[in-house]
């Protein structure tokens, strides 16, 4: 009996041969296999027989996913497994689909998740928390938006990642994907302050190199990076349904907004695909629109007239 990673990789030539499907939906629906793979061997199953996977290892694995994953990003991974287990039952190689029974999440029309530039005046130079905490929490926030960070990428930075005085950071994102990123002004100021009062949190269990800590000297999660931007957005007197990844959204638009290249803004999020990134150009679009609207001399032209 084949393991379960040579069935995905039956299954991703089937997709090419017989369904014509484009690399980059074969590249999406491999990587999210693959970490159902590493979800079963985090629990240690890595030797499960495919006949034997459940409908039960499904959920778990996409419950697994809420935390880091959007709706539209879930519905993808679960429209994978159900392609994925169709293909074995077709094939023979299992006796019943257990995908049968997963129900995609419903994918809502997303409300505003960025900052328009007032708003992130309001956020970085308005109300500054003091102490070591208040200065940690503004580094975080001025990389968000200085550099295009996701949370996870601002949670695994460690020091080793940061060169101040090129004024430059290496993260890592989505699949592992590095990518190098120049750091602004604010941001760096924004650092050397933290930087000089980080060893206040630093305990003997401290993880070696983690940048970002919490008050018990451990790494900082993504819910506890969540948690504290809503608080700061209140602070700030802000909308509190924005997010931590709003900060990557502003980056995204405003620079669009001031002419910058759309493959620029690509490398600098670290986006695999072009039309990913274009997904922050409607911001942009309709703002150029509003504008139009308000003050070009022929948007409001009276009716009749020619």
């Amino acid at each position: 009996m084949s393991t379960l990673p040579e069935q995905i990789e039956r299954f991703s030539d089937y997709m090419r041969a017989e369904r014509g499907a484009s690399v980059e939906t074969r590249r999406a629906y491999t990587s999210d296999l693959s970490q159902f793979v590493a979800f079963l061997e985090d629990r240690g199953l890595a030797e499960i027989a495919v006949p034997n996977i459940t409908a039960q290892h499904l959920r778990g694995f996409v419950a697994d996913r809420f935390d880091e994953n959007q709706p539209s990003s879930i519905a993808r991974k679960i429209s994978a497994l159900r392609s994925f287990f169709r293909f074995l039952h077709k094939k023979g190689v299992i006796a019943t689909n257990p995908a049968t029974s997963l129900s995609s999440p419903k994918v809502r029309v997303p409300l505003k998740n960025y900052l328009n530039v007032d708003e992130v005046f309001a956020l970085l130079d308005g109300t500054r928390p003091e102490g070591v905490l208040g200065q940690r929490d503004m580094a975080m926030w001025e990389l968000g938006y200085g550099c295009g960070l996701r949370v996870s990428e601002i949670a695994g930075l460690n020091l080793k990642h940061i060169d101040l005085a090129e004024a430059w950071l290496r993260t890592i994102g989505k699949g592992d994907k590095e990518r190098v990123v120049p750091v602004g002004k604010k941001a760096i100021a924004a650092l050397e302050r933290y930087l000089a009062v980080r060893g206040e949190l630093v305990t003997p269990d401290t993880p070696a190199d983690a940048l970002f800590l919490n008050f018990r000297g451990g790494r900082l999660t993504t819910r506890s990076i969540r948690r504290l931007f809503k608080e700061h957005l209140i602070r700030a007197g802000l909308d509190t349904s924005i997010t931590p990844h709003g900060l990557r959204h502003s980056f995204a638009t405003h620079l669009l907004d001031s002419g910058a290249d759309l493959r620029g803004i690509q490398e600098l999020l670290g986006h695999s695909s072009l039309s990913t990134t274009q997904r922050y150009t409607h911001v942009s679009i309709d703002r150029m629109a509003d504008a139009y609207d308000a003050a070009h001399p022929r948007a409001n032209k009276p009716s009749g007239s020619d």
